[in-house]
């Protein structure tokens, strides 16, 4: 295949980090180097010659830099049809020269706006100039390439490194490909921040594309769409699963509701496991033991970096992949013993402030549920009241209950999750399935306190609950019969909890 070699290239980059080599890289072919501002004065530290793009348009950078390339001494050498003899004599009439290589990428918008800053600053760093420069170096790929991203310096790099110099047609069209991958995002991202907060239509902004092995079964084609590495770096593993995605993004809501040492362990985008304590090995058994039995092929989160101690238990155990924010050496060679286990470490724990899930024609986005523990306004419907030790479990059920798929009732008891039930059509059913659970792993529930994530319809849960020996409940409240869930805690002497937040989980 044909090999266009490079003669001229224009570079204006906000980011200049990974950009020396590429431009070494350049000069070393003999290719004829533009520049504005900052990137030229880059350039020319390296010790290399640099064309002003000034000094090509006879314009000084205007408006507060607001204008700089936005001249047809600039886009007439960029649009220009190489095999158009039309094109070629308006070059030569008017003194333009071609450009093959447009090196640019755009200023950091959504950064930007995620730092708080004010709707002024937000305004400047709406790329002008960036954004024209690759929609017309990716509109004549034919002729020229166009890199719009910092994350396209490796490949360009080595497309220089392996052509001497030169592009071929079909990798001119991929780099056009992600260029308006990238135009397309950030317009997006603009007109995001300008719809908000009533939104009228919704953009999405997610780049890049992970092909996963299959979907959720192995029947079903699979893709994320996202920067997992920007969250993540695996040290170790197979192939990250679509099942692994759900699993990792239930456990990081997860733990992000626990500011102490944490480890939760996960199955099924459920909690099978929680603790916290200041002894990592320790909080590590007692999440274990709370159900042994579904950890097994599970998901481990820990919101500390885990030591040797502690990963030698965790070892002792079959489980899919493991989420901490730093690992000693030695924890990891440890871990790295099954040579599928999936370990990632993760940069970031936070998690978008909203959800978005396909729906019918279109999509459903909401807020996350970030109500955890108990709120300032919960009432107490009872004359009993719970003690403070009994309240604080009541604050851990009742953060745990809303990550439990609905129906979902939650047993706790000293800090310690007993039994779970979710996912039941009946909110007694739920229950139910909490208590055997608690019975099969030999817990008691004597004095446990129990959460529901919505109100209770009828007084049946309650009434089992007791008989089974919990001592305490925290539901929201809001059904018309509460009077006989109160009324019935009332005359067990069972403090009774309202929150008046609901916590479905669908």
């Amino acid at each position: 295949m044909e090999i266009k070699k490079i003669k001229r290239a224009l570079i204006s980059v906000y980011y200049k980090d990974g950009l020396e080599k590429i431009v070494k890289l350049l000069a070393d072919n003999n290719v004829e180097l533009l520049s504005t501002g900052g990137t030229q004065e880059f350039i020319r530290g390296l010790g290399l010659q640099c064309t002003a793009v000034e000094d090509l348009t006879g314009y000084p950078s205007i408006l507060g830099g607001r204008v700089k390339t936005l001249h047809p001494a600039v886009f007439g050498g960029i649009l220009a049809r190489r095999g158009n003899d039309g094109d070629k004599e308006q070059l030569k009439t008017y003194n333009i020269g071609e450009i093959d290589l447009v090196i640019v990428d755009l200023y950091p918008f959504e950064e930007t706006v995620a730092s708080g800053a004010s709707e002024a600053d937000i305004i400047e760093k709406i790329d002008i100039g960036g954004i024209s420069l690759i929609r017309a170096a990716a509109k004549n790929f034919n002729d020229v390439a166009i890199v719009a991203s910092r994350s396209e310096y490796g490949l360009i790099e080595a497309l220089l490194q392996r052509n001497n110099g030169g592009t071929t047609i079909d990798e001119r069209r991929d780099l056009a490909r992600r260029a308006f991958a990238v135009s397309s995002a950030y317009d997006s991202a603009i007109f995001n921040w300008f719809d908000a907060p009533s939104p009228t239509a919704l953009r999405l902004t997610a780049n890049g594309c992970r092909h996963l092995r299959y979907g959720e079964n192995p029947h079903q084609q699979g893709r994320f769409f996202g920067d997992f590495d920007k969250m993540f770096t695996q040290l170790h593993g197979k192939e990250i699963s679509y099942n692994n995605i759900l699993d990792i993004d239930a456990a990081l809501s997860l733990i992000n509701d626990f500011s102490e040492p944490t480890v939760a362990i996960l199955k099924h985008n459920n909690p099978c496991g929680l603790a916290s304590g200041e002894d990592l090995t320790e909080t590590w058994k007692a999440a274990l033991a709370c159900d042994p039995v579904s950890a097994f092929g599970g998901v481990i989160v820990v919101n500390r970096p885990i030591d040797a101690e502690t990963a030698a238990e965790i070892d002792k155990i079959f489980f899919e992949v493991i989420v901490a924010p730093e690992y000693s050496p030695e924890a990891l060679a440890i871990l790295k013993h099954k040579k599928n286990r999936v370990i990632l470490h993760a940069h970031t724990m936070q998690l978008p402030a909203t959800r978005l899930r396909s729906a019918l024609n279109g999509y459903l986005e909401e807020d996350c549920d970030v109500a955890c523990g108990l709120p300032d306004d919960y009432t107490i419907a009872t004359t009993d009241k719970p003690s403070e030790a009994m309240l604080r479990d009541m604050a851990l059920a009742n953060t745990l209950v809303k990550h439990f798929k609905s129906n979902a009732i939650v047993l706790v008891k000293d800090g310690k999750l007993l039994g779970a039930g979710m996912g039941q059509v009946s909110r007694i059913d739920a229950l139910k399935h909490a208590i055997t659970r608690a019975k099969e792993a030999n817990r008691s529930l004597q004095g446990a306190v129990m959460a529901s994530d919505a109100f209770f319809p009828f007084s049946d849960c309650v009434e089992l609950a007791w008989h089974e020996g919990v001592r305490g409940v925290v539901q929201p409240g809001g059904s018309v019969r509460d009077n006989e869930t109160i009324e019935f805690c009332r005359e067990k002497g069972i403090p009774m909890v309202m929150t008046k937040i609901r916590h479905f989980r669908h």
